[in-house]
């Protein structure tokens, strides 16, 4: 049985979670689109599509007669907008997958921790710098204690739109405590690029992990079948080159509060978008879309089991 959903916000990432959803699962169906511009891109793509819309927000949703069709809704608003979006939906049962930095439910990375919170009524995606990197802390955390992770997302600024703008210091925030929360290391801390190279380059990330106990080999493999993992959802998520390891000694590291000495490892990815509405140097989107819509489905089965 196919699972309605309703996107809240007919921005990129709204419509863009449109086009997934009709395109990557029939296990999910697009009940309706909810934006606050009639005129939007969003909004008439949804219309001559033949899906219900509404440019009353949120109040707009609560409303239409397609909510009784709807056991997900997922927020494409911002994190200043998606606590009442939240308290909303919640008061008509409707599971909530939230794609802003709000973090009011349990951070969900697919592969990392996504079973551990198929009930919860709101999960949040951390960020595009977080789908992207926690997934290798993680793996990294699963062959040794990570002392410190670092990483750096590096995104066309033509695909940071006035939402991505606006939640830059909460994404620095969200993404530096998922990668202490799901990705297990003690300390974390994560930086965001706008590159406004033309033509516009694809989504670069960067994972550094200091560890103490480093079974070189066992890392390596650790990483890239995660990797491999998330390219399940995410095709266009790739390992740049082999993981990189270099012995270090800090005679004081400010994060850790002492000195350390051990190993540096050193991950570098790049991810592609899919091309299903935006381009595909829109790789920072298509990884949050696509995770959510990984969610969203596994959410689906875990409410209807057959």
């Amino acid at each position: 049985m196919s699972t309605g959903v309703a996107i809240i916000g007919s921005g990129n990432i709204g419509t863009d979670l449109m086009f997934k959803v009709m395109r990557t699962t029939d296990e999910l169906h697009v009940a309706a689109l909810v934006g606050i511009d009639e005129t939007s891109d969003g909004l008439s793509r949804a219309r001559r599509l033949g899906i219900a819309t509404t440019a009353g927000g949120v109040a707009g949703l609560l409303e239409m007669a397609e909510l009784d069709d709807v056991g997900i809704v997922f927020d494409a608003t911002s994190a200043g907008a998606h606590r009442g979006n939240y308290e909303a939906v919640r008061a008509r049962g409707k599971q909530m997958i939230d794609l802003t930095p709000a973090a009011l439910g349990p951070y969900v990375v697919p592969p990392v921790n996504l079973e551990d919170h198929l009930g919860a009524d709101n999960v949040n995606m951390v960020t595009c710098g977080g789908q992207a990197t926690v997934p290798v802390v993680a793996a990294v955390a699963a062959v040794t204690e990570v002392a410190y992770a670092e990483i750096v997302a590096s995104i066309a600024s033509r695909s940071a739109g006035p939402g991505t703008r606006a939640n830059i210091d909460e994404f620095t925030q969200t993404t530096a405590a998922a990668i202490e929360r799901v990705g297990g290391a003690r300390r974390g801390k994560a930086v965001i690029v706008l590159n406004p190279a033309e033509p516009p380059l694809v989504m670069r990330d960067t994972v550094f992990c200091l560890v103490e106990e480093a079974d070189r080999a066992a890392i390596a493999a650790s990483v890239e079948q995660m990797v491999g993992q998330v390219q399940q959802y995410v095709p266009g998520y790739v390992l740049k080159q082999a993981v990189q390891f270099n012995d270090v000694a800090y005679a004081f590291v400010p994060s850790l509060g002492r000195p350390f000495h051990g190993t540096e490892v050193a991950v570098f990815l790049e991810v592609t978008g899919a091309g299903h509405y935006l381009p595909d140097y829109a790789g920072n989107l298509d990884v949050m879309t696509s995770a959510a819509v990984r969610t969203a489905v596994r959410i689906a089965r875990h409410r209807n089991p057959s």
